[in-house]
């Protein structure tokens, strides 16, 4: 098992003696494996008074689910929390699936919301597995962290990630925030998912099962580094376009080199980023501009620091070049462009500008069709429509609109 880099320029030449800008696309996986890696999740769930009757019930059954999918070579705990945590099934093999899951049914809702107490009982637990497995929380909450400090949640997140843990959000109904369960999962390199309605809780909790179930290796960072040539972009150039847009940060440890942490890599699931790079005037002839490799590490099998092959990235300068962007990487440019238009539609909302706010979703539904996901263009368009007719945009359109400009919802056609 290793893991497999694919380094791409959206046009590989360049004018001689101009300066220019291409954007880099890297396309992380592991390589396919018979079995599985061991898994240890900790489902930190939300039983605050809010999630009384239906929501409460499905979200036991939805748990239940995961339960039923769970091998014996798996761990699992279960955090609860309302305006306090506490620990609902000690972390452990998944030997008797009907106590794990009778000791589920016996939850009932009660008290505020706590979530950074949910996620602190939670990492205590998953800590207590990490050894052999990969380590994921699933954090699903209905409401405001009223009883907590977000602050704290985002500290968790972060730490939770120096330690391979990866943390998933799961906002159930619409009242919960949208930024802090997006940001923990950002900072948590997780997925953020939306279960608008309880009767799709099962779906939603089996969808992301199947996605870290996938997953390798944990860890991931790229190593970049760039000639004297070239330098990355001036306006946050380093983004993850799939399996959700991200804004990533860097470190540069000595000049010209970066490191960018990715997180997990899986087998099925292509993890892709998008760095712009600036580049100077260069002479004629073909220019090694920099070499990028992925460091990781393979939790099963104990092992640290290992690496992806070193690819060297080149450019070549002709005369009088009409640049032609591959159509591979117009795919990841359009999904970035989708994300920052509706970034910029927020931003216009919030400052009370509703038509500048629907025009830039009107723009970003006309990327996402560019880009083949009709769905996320239907849900866009129809943010921008609720905006023209009511000036104001529901706690829903709000929350699908997010996840739209997050995540390709349609796939794209075949050639």
């Amino acid at each position: 098992m290793t893991v497999e880099l694919i380094a791409k320029l959206s046009d590989p030449i360049v004018s001689v003696g101009q300066g220019a800008q291409r954007q880099l696309e890297l396309t992380i996986t592991a390589q396919r494996q018979q079995q599985r890696a061991p898994l240890n999740l900790c489902l930190i769930l939300d039983h605050s008074g809010s999630m009384a009757g239906v929501p409460l019930a499905t979200v036991k059954r939805a748990a239940q689910s995961l339960v039923d999918r769970l091998l014996p070579t798996d761990r699992l705990s279960v955090v609860v929390f309302d305006h306090k945590a506490q620990v609902l099934v000690p972390n452990q093999w998944v030997e008797d699936k009907a106590i794990i899951k009778a000791q589920i049914d016996d939850l009932e809702p009660s008290g505020g919301t706590a979530i950074d107490a949910g996620m602190k009982l939670g990492l205590a637990e998953l800590a207590k597995g990490k050894q052999g497995t990969i380590s994921q929380a699933f954090l699903l909450t209905d409401g405001e962290n009223e009883h907590g400090d977000n602050q704290r949640c985002l500290d968790l997140a972060k730490l939770a990630a120096e330690y391979n843990i990866t943390f998933n959000t799961l906002g159930f109904g619409v009242h919960w925030n949208q930024d802090i369960l997006e940001q923990i999962a950002d900072a948590g390199g997780g997925r953020l998912m939306f279960i608008e309605y309880a009767e799709q809780a099962i779906a939603c909790f089996q969808s992301l099962f199947s996605h870290i179930s996938s997953v390798n290796y944990t860890n991931a960072h790229v190593l970049l580094t760039l000639s004297e040539a070239v330098q990355l972009g001036n306006f946050k150039p380093v983004n993850q376009v799939a399996p959700d847009t991200i804004e990533l940060t860097y470190e540069t440890p000595n000049p010209h080199e970066y490191v960018i942490r990715v997180g997990d890599v899986s087998a099925t699931v292509k993890r892709t980023l998008l760095i712009t790079l600036s580049i100077q005037p260069l002479p004629s002839g073909s220019h090694l501009i920099g070499f990028v490799q992925v460091r990781y590490d393979d939790p099963v099998q104990q092992s640290k620091g290992l690496f992806s092959e070193r690819i060297p990235l080149t450019l070549t300068a002709e005369p009088e070049h009409l640049p032609q962007v591959d159509p591979e990487v117009q795919q990841s440019i359009l999904t970035l462009e989708k994300y920052r238009k509706t970034k910029l539609a927020e931003t216009k909302l919030q400052a009370g500008d509703t038509a500048g706010a629907a025009t830039f979703l009107q723009s970003a539904a006309k990327t996402a069709l560019q880009l083949g996901d009709t769905e996320a263009a239907k849900i866009l368009e129809a943010s921008a429509q609720e905006l023209q007719q009511q000036s104001t945009l529901s706690e829903s359109a709000l929350k699908r609109t997010r996840i739209a400009s997050k995540t390709v919802l349609s796939s794209p056609p075949s050639n």
